[in-house]
């Protein structure tokens, strides 16, 4: 069975947050490895990916699954919406940005991979 969590519009680049995650899904770690190597990083991207790894975890604990039953099955980096903003230049001009948004979906399964 699936066990997922998502958190929404996390003011950080998807860029970034993939960073984090890519490191975490190489390795095919269980979710006490992860969220430990999460909280090791120097990344500020680490802190809502554990968040949401977290609370996954405890979608599971609440359907009373153990906790070395699971494993990370996959861990999804979405872009979300974009607010756009602009800065002032030089002689009435204005260059457009982007302050990007992010989506993360964390799912586990208690099957074993074959």
């Amino acid at each position: 069975m699936e066990y997922q969590a998502t958190a929404k519009y996390i003011r950080m680049s998807p860029r970034k947050v993939r960073l984090v995650t890519d490191a975490i899904k190489r390795k095919m770690l269980t979710p006490e490895q992860a969220l430990a190597q999460l909280a090791e990083l120097p990344k500020r991207a680490a802190r809502p990916v554990m968040n949401v790894l977290a609370s996954a975890i405890a979608n599971a604990k609440e359907k009373q699954i153990p906790l070395s039953a699971l494993r990370v099955q996959s861990i999804e980096i979405m872009g979300g919406p974009s607010m756009k903003r602009w800065h002032a230049v030089s002689r009435g001009q204005a260059h457009a940005y982007k302050k990007r948004m992010t989506h993360i979906r964390v799912t586990l399964t208690d099957e074993k991979s074959q």
